[in-house]
C-alpha cells in the first residue's frame, strides 16, 4: 500500500505542470506552503495572503518529465526568456558546466538559487548539481532582485524548489537516444565533391541513461522529515561526422553566396610560412617538396569534434528538519555531485602562430625546401623563424580530449521558528566547494616540437641539438618536411598532457527576523492583513585558487588566486493599503533595501526596490515594480591572469586579396609592405588578449516591470498574465568584443577601437599561441558602457474538463522590443533584436514561444501531450547598415528562417504507484540551420548554434517511475 506522500508524487506524473502563468504559480505556491505561511520567490517575507509582485514563469516537475530531460538546463533553454549558455553541446572551449542566461544579459547576471539560497559561487555555477528527479518546480523571476538576494540578481533569479518532505520511496529510470535521418542532398553533395566522407544515413547515437532513487520518512508525528536521494546519469557522445550539417567545416565561397567545405590551414600535409615572406605546403605525394599554399590543402577538422559531449554524473544528497519546539525548527541539507565529461576536437598540430626555428643545415630538409626557407644561408647553422601548420593525422594521432571533472559539495544548516505570535526568525549558514580538475591530452607541446626541429647530422644520423648540448637528451628529430614524415618516436616525444586544478569556495551566513503586524493590530483601517517586515544581516565570503602544472604554465596558462567578502544589512516591508473593498480587492505597497560593504571597495553600496499591486476584483490583478540592482565583479573578473585566447572571427586585412582597403588596414597597424601578404587566421580563429582587472567597480541596473494577471470567474480554468520588462545595466563588466573592435576600426577609424589592435610587428598577423609574440586584439575586462533590453512576456494556462477527460493548454511567449548594447559611454550603441552573428552572436529573435496541449483521460490513467516550440527568424547583423555591426555583405546566411519544433509524449499509469512514459522530441527530425563557421560566436559549434537549435535530430525516450 502506497503512503499518501509517495502516492501524490506518482499521481503528479499525470498532471500538466509546464511553463505556467503567474496566477497558476501563486496557487501552486499557496498550496505547497499551507494556510499559515506562503513562500514567494522574489521576497523574503513569508506572510498569509501574500502574492508575488514580480513576474514569474514556473516550470513544473511534470514538464521536465514530458520533455524527457535529464539536464535541467535543456528545459530552461526552451523558455523564451532564456538564451542558451554553457551546455552539453559545447565542445571546443567547454568548461564542463551548465549555465543559464536570462534575458540574454549573460549567465553571470542572474542568480541561481536552491530553495531560496545560493546554489554555488557565481563564477562556478553549474546546474549539473541539481537533481532533476527531485525538482518540484523552477521559478524564473524577471527583474533585479539584489535588494532581496544580494549581488548578481540583475536580470532576475532562477529558484529551484526541491522536494524535501518525501515519505516513502520513489525510483525513476529513463533511457533515450537520437535517430537522425541524414538526407540533406546539398550538404551531402558538397561533402562528396570535397573528397570527404558523408555522414551515415541514419545513425543512432547520443544514448542517455538516467536513474534516480529518493526516499524519505516523517519523524515523530510530523515534527520532522528526512529525505535522501541518489542519482546516476550517463550520456554518450554525438560526433559532428554523424550529421549532414557538420560533416565538414563550412566556409562561404568567394562570392559569399554559397558554401564550400573549408577547414584549417593547419593541415595534414604541412604548411610553412617563413616570417621573411612566402607561404608553402608539402605536396600530397609525400615528397620533400614545397608548393605554394592554397585553400585546397585545408584540413577538415569537423568530423571528430563532439556535437554532444559524453558525460557521467553521480549525485547524492539529503534534506532534514526537526521541530524541537515551535521556537526551534532545526534544518539542514547536503548536496554532492561528481561529474566527468570530455570535450573532443580534431587532432593537435604544430599550430601557426607559434614561432618555430629551423636551422638551415637541418638534414631533414630537401635542397628545394632549404633554398626557399634560407636562401643563401642554406647549409649553414643559421636559424630561420617560420610558422608551421602541420597536423600529423596520418600517424596514429588521437583527437585532443579535454577531461573535465567537477566535484561539488554544498552544505546548509540553520534554525528557525516563532518566538512570539507574529514574530519569526531564521538563522542559517551555507558552505559550498567546487573542485575542478582538467587534463588536456593528445596535445603537442610546441616547446618540445621546437627542440625537435633543430637537427644536425652526427655521423650520418640526424640528431637534436638539445641532445648534443645535453639540455634535453630525450629529444627525437621531427620530420615535418613531408607528408607522413614524423616517426612514432618523435610523436611520442612531442605529445604531452597538461593538467590544471581549481577550488572555489563560498560561505554565506544569514540571519533575519520577520514580523507580521496582524498579530499586533498593525493594520491599516481599510486592510485585512497587517503591515509585515523583515530585517536581516548577511555575511558572504568567496575565494578562488587555480593551479597549473609546469607544462601548462610553459604553454601560457596562468594561475589565479583571490578572495573577497561582503557584509550586508537588508530589510523588506509590505503594507496592505486596502483589501476586500469595491474596486479594491487588494491595494498594497512593498519596499526593500540592502546596504552592502565589499572588502575590495571602499564605498557602501545601496540596492532597493518598490512594488505596487492593485486588484480591482478577484478577476484582475495589476502590478508594477522598480528595482535597483547591482552586480559586484566576481573573482575571475577581478583576478584572472591576462593572456591570449582564440576567438571566432577573421582578419579583414589578411590574405592575398584583403576585404579591407590599404587605408583601412593601416588604421589597424598594417604597413604597406605587409598589405596583401598577411596570413589568414587559421580555422577562422584570431587571437584576443583577455584577463581580469582588480580595479573593477560594481555594475548598476535599473529594472521596471508592469503587468496584469487575469483569472476570470466567468471562464473558469483560465489564467493569463502579460508583463512588460525593461532592464538597463550601467558600467557593465565585460570586454570590447574582438569582432566589434575589428568592424569599428575598419568602418569608422575610431581611434579607441583602432588602439586595441596589436599586430605581430614582423608579419602583421592577428593570431599566435606564444604570449610574447602573438598578434592580438586587446579585450581585457573593464567597466564598459550599458546593456538594455525590454519586451513583453505573455503566459496562459487553460484547463477544460469534458466527458472524455481533461484538456490543458500551457503557453509562454516573449516579444523582444530591444536588446541594446552601448560598448562605451558616448560612443553610440547597437540593437541586436532580430539579429545573429558577428558582434550579436547567438540569434535574438523578436518572438519565441512554447505551447503545450495535454489531454488526460477521464479516469486519470493516461495522458497524451504535444508541445510546439517556435523560434522566430533572424537576420545577419553584418548585412545591416548599423556602423557597429556592418561588415562584408553575405547573400549566404543573410537570414535564418523561423523554426517550429514539435514534441510528443504519452504516459500511462500501469498500476497504483507505477507509471510509464514515452516520447519523441523534434518529431519531424528538422535539421538545424547551416551557418558559415566565421559567423559563429560564443557557443557556436558544428556550423550552427547547437544550444539554440536541435542538433541531435529526432530523439526518443522511455521512462518508468515507481512510488511506494
Amino acid at each position: 500500500m502506497c503512503n499518501s506522500a509517495a502516492f501524490a508524487v506518482a499521481i503528479g506524473l499525470s498532471m500538466p505542470a509546464s511553463a505556467q502563468t503567474e496566477a497558476t504559480t501563486q496557487a501552486t505556491q499557496a498550496g505547497e506552503a499551507g494556510d499559515d505561511q506562503i513562500v514567494v520567490t522574489g521576497s523574503r517575507l513569508q506572510v498569509p495572503g501574500m502574492e508575488s509582485n514580480s513576474p514569474i514563469t514556473t516550470v513544473g516537475a511534470e514538464e521536465i518529465r514530458l520533455q524527457g530531460a535529464t539536464n535541467v538546463e535543456n528545459v530552461l533553454n526552451r523558455l523564451p526568456q532564456i538564451t542558451p549558455d554553457s551546455n552539453e553541446n559545447v565542445s571546443n572551449g567547454a568548461d564542463g558546466t551548465a549555465r543559464v542566461n536570462l534575458r540574454n544579459l549573460g549567465s553571470n547576471r542572474n542568480l541561481v538559487l536552491v530553495n531560496g539560497q545560493r546554489l554555488l559561487p557565481i563564477q562556478a555555477t553549474d546546474l549539473n548539481l541539481i537533481p532533476s528527479a527531485l525538482v518540484q518546480r523552477v521559478d524564473v523571476v524577471t527583474g533585479g532582485a539584489s535588494a532581496v538576494y544580494g549581488s548578481d540578481a540583475v536580470s532576475g533569479v532562477i529558484n529551484f524548489i526541491l522536494r524535501d518532505d518525501l515519505s516513502g520511496v520513489r525510483a525513476d529510470v529513463q533511457y533515450g537516444f537520437a535517430n537522425h535521418r541524414n538526407d540533406n542532398a546539398d550538404r551531402r553533395a558538397l561533402v562528396r565533391s570535397s573528397g570527404f566522407n558523408t555522414a551515415l544515413p541514419s545513425p543512432v547515437d547520443g544514448q542517455r541513461l538516467d536513474a534516480n532513487i529518493a526516499f524519505g520518512a516523517n519523524l515523530e508525528d510530523g515534527k520532522g522529515n528526512v529525505t535522501a536521494y541518489f542519482g546516476y546519469r550517463n550520456v554518450k557522445p554525438i560526433l559532428q561526422y554523424n550529421r549532414d550539417v557538420s560533416a565538414c567545416a563550412l566556409d562561404p565561397n568567394d562570392a559569399l553566396d554559397g558554401f564550400v567545405c573549408g577547414g584549417s590551414s593547419n593541415n595534414e600535409y604541412g604548411r610553412f610560412s617563413p616570417l621573411s615572406g612566402g607561404s608553402y605546403n608539402n605536396t600530397r605525394d609525400g615528397s620533400k617538396t614545397w608548393v605554394p599554399y592554397d585553400s585546397s590543402f585545408r584540413y577538415n577538422y569537423a568530423p571528430l569534434n563532439y556535437f554532444q559531449r559524453n558525460d557521467t554524473r553521480y549525485t547524492a544528497g539529503a534534506f532534514a528538519h526537526y521541530e524541537v519546539t515551535p521556537a526551534a525548527d532545526v534544518y539542514g541539507s547536503f548536496m554532492f555531485m561528481d561529474d566527468r565529461t570530455n570535450s573532443q576536437v580534431a587532432p593537435s598540430a604544430l599550430f601557426q602562430g607559434y614561432t618555430y626555428n629551423i636551422n638551415c643545415n637541418n638534414p631533414l630538409l630537401s635542397a628545394q625546401q632549404g633554398n626557399l626557407l634560407c636562401g643563401a644561408d642554406y647549409g649553414t647553422a643559421a636559424q630561420k623563424d617560420v610558422y608551421i601548420g602541420y597536423r600529423p593525422v596520418a600517424a596514429p594521432a588521437q583527437p585532443r580530449r579535454d577531461d573535465l571533472r567537477h566535484t561539488d559539495y554544498r552544505f546548509t544548516g540553520g534554525v528557525r521558528g516563532e518566538i512570539a505570535p507574529g514574530i519569526r526568525y531564521d538563522a542559517n549558514a551555507l558552505f559550498s566547494t567546487v573542485l575542478f580538475n582538467e587534463t588536456y591530452s593528445n596535445d603537442i607541446d610546441p616547446a618540445k616540437a621546437n627542440k625537435a626541429l633543430k637537427v644536425v647530422n652526427v655521423n650520418g644520423v640526424p640528431t637534436c641539438l638539445s641532445v648534443i648540448d645535453k639540455s634535453d637528451t630525450a629529444c627525437v628529430p621531427l620530420n615535418v618536411f613531408q607528408y607522413r614524415g614524423p616517426s612514432a618516436e618523435a610523436l611520442n616525444y612531442i605529445y604531452a598532457p597538461t593538467s590544471t586544478r581549481g577550488i572555489d569556495k563560498e560561505t554565506v551566513l544569514n540571519a533575519a527576523v520577520t514580523v507580521d503586524g496582524s498579530a499586533f493590530g498593525a493594520t491599516l483601517p481599510w486592510a485585512e492583513h497587517g503591515i509585515s517586515a523583515v530585517v536581516g544581516v548577511e555575511r558572504r565570503h568567496e575565494s578562488l585558487e587555480f593551479k597549473a602544472d609546469a607544462l601548462a604554465l610553459a604553454k601560457g596558462t596562468k594561475e589565479i588566486a583571490g578572495s573577497f567578502n561582503v557584509s550586508e544589512l537588508f530589510t523588506e516591508v509590505r503594507v496592505p493599503l486596502v483589501e476586500g473593498k469595491r474596486f479594491f480587492e487588494e491595494l498594497s505597497l512593498t519596499g526593500g533595501y540592502r546596504l552592502s560593504k565589499y572588502s575590495n571597495n571602499d564605498d557602501y553600496i545601496s540596492t532597493y526596490k518598490g512594488e505596487l499591486a492593485w486588484a480591482p476584483s478577484r478577476d484582475l490583478r495589476l502590478r508594477a515594480g522598480y528595482n535597483r540592482a547591482i552586480r559586484a565583479p566576481n573573482i575571475s573578473e577581478l583576478f584572472s591572469a591576462q593572456q591570449p585566447g582564440n576567438v571566432t572571427t577573421q582578419d579583414p586585412c589578411a590574405g592575398a586579396r584583403p576585404q579591407a582597403t590599404l587605408a583601412q588596414c593601416q588604421r589597424t597597424g598594417v604597413t604597406a609592405a605587409q598589405y596583401g601578404n598577411i596570413i589568414e587566421c587559421p580555422s577562422e580563429q584570431c587571437t584576443g588578449f583577455f584577463g581580469g582587472n582588480p580595479a573593477l567597480k560594481p555594475e548598476e541596473a535599473d529594472t521596471y516591470t508592469a503587468g496584469l494577471v487575469l483569472t476570470p470567474r466567468f471562464l473558469r480554468g483560465l489564467s493569463m498574465s502579460v508583463d512588460y520588462f525593461h532592464i538597463k545595466v550601467k558600467d557593465y563588466i565585460s570586454s570590447i568584443p574582438v569582432t566589434l573592435a575589428i568592424s569599428q576600426c575598419i568602418s569608422s577609424g575610431d581611434p579607441f577601437f583602432c588602439s586595441l589592435f596589436n599586430r605581430n610587428p614582423r608579419n602583421g598577423v592577428l593570431f599566435g599561441g606564444d604570449a610574447n609574440t602573438a598578434g592580438y586584439i586587446l579585450s581585457t575586462t573593464q567597466n564598459t558602457g550599458s546593456l538594455k533590453t525590454s519586451g513583453l512576456d505573455i503566459g496562459l494556462n487553460y484547463t477544460q474538463r469534458t466527458g472524455i477527460g481533461r484538456f490543458n493548454l500551457d503557453f509562454v511567449g516573449t516579444w523582444l522590443h530591444d536588446l541594446i548594447t552601448e560598448p562605451l559611454p558616448g560612443l553610440g550603441s547597437y540593437d541586436c533584436k532580430g539579429l545573429f552573428g558577428g558582434t550579436c552572436g547567438q540569434p535574438s529573435p523578436e518572438w519565441r514561444h512554447q505551447a503545450r496541449l495535454t489531454w488526460t483521460t477521464a479516469d486519470g490513467i493516461g495522458t497524451f501531450s504535444v508541445n510546439w516550440r517556435y523560434i522566430g527568424g533572424t537576420a545577419l547583423s553584418l548585412n545591416t547598415s548599423d556602423p557597429f555591426l556592418t561588415g562584408s555583405t553575405y547573400k549566404l546566411n543573410a537570414k535564418l528562417p523561423a523554426y517550429n519544433y514539435f514534441d510528443l509524449t504519452t504516459s500511462v499509469k500501469i498500476t497504483e504507484g507505477l507509471d510509464f512514459r514515452a516520447g519523441v522530441n523534434n518529431l519531424f527530425d528538422k535539421d538545424p540551420p547551416a551557418i558559415a563557421q566565421g559567423l559563429l560566436a560564443s557557443f557556436g559549434n558544428g556550423n550552427t548554434y547547437p544550444g539554440f537549435y536541435d542538433v541531435a535530430g529526432r530523439s526518443f525516450f522511455f521512462g518508468l517511475t515507481a512510488a511506494f
